[in-house]
This record gives C-alpha cells, structure tokens and sequence, in this order.
C-alpha cells in the first residue's frame, strides 16, 4: 500500500468513525458553526448532502440510504421533548440548519406547515403508513 492510499484510508476512517458519529449527537448551535467551516472540516462536499444528513440520522426514519438530506416519500410522527406530537410528510426544502418542518397530512388545512422543529427539541421520529 503507498502512502497515498494510506493516507485516503485515514480521512475515510476519520469520517466514519469521528465526523459522522458527531454529527449525529451534536447539538443545532455546534452543527450551524460546523457549517460554517465544512469545506476546512469535511472537504468539498455539500454540508446538506453531508453534514446535515449525517444529523438528521439519529433519527433513522428520517433519512434513507444513498439519499441525501431528509426523506419526503413517507409521512412520520414526530415527538418531541416536551411531550407534544405531529404527524406530516417532511418538507426537505423547507427544513433548513436544523430545523425540521412538516407538511400536514391534512389537505382541508389552511395552513398544513407543521414546526420548524429544532433537532434538540426532537425527541422521536417514526415513520407512518401513508
């Protein structure tokens, strides 16, 4: 093995075992401020594709695999900390810097925008039939 392909397999490994890993336990202040650096931090990639999917899969009915960002096929019931419920289909472009808005599953609503939802406040995501 050369150098250099000694040197792709750290950064693969440092991504997998440190980056990813805290993306998904930092709290919304800390993933804003990463943002702000993630071209120095991960490279050039997109931080949504990255940084903010890698976040929003401690929550594993959010995101689907080879997907980027937050999955809208499938509405889910979202409960948060204090206890409080919704349920709506995820609005991916809506749902920015940490902050999940849902589409109300009820089309008679005036307004059918449900949050945002800070991922700190986000207790449980579940996916629900739809």
């Amino acid at each position: 093995m050369t150098q250099f392909d000694q040197l792709v397999e750290s950064r693969k490994r440092w991504i997998a075992e440190v980056l990813q890993p805290w993306c998904r336990t930092a709290p919304r202040t800390d993933l804003r401020r990463a943002e702000l650096e993630w071209t120095d931090i991960a490279g050039k990639v997109d931080p949504q594709a990255t940084l903010w999917t890698w976040a929003w899969s401690r929550f594993p009915d959010l995101v689907s695999e080879g997907i980027s960002g937050i999955e809208e096929a499938w509405p889910v019931r979202v409960t948060l900390k204090n206890g409080q419920s919704c349920t709506g289909y995820p609005d991916s472009r809506q749902s920015e810097q940490g902050q999940l808005v849902l589409i109300g599953d009820d089309p008679s609503a005036v307004n059918s925008t449900l949050g945002p939802y800070s991922i700190d406040e986000i207790a449980q995501v579940v996916r629900q039939r739809p």
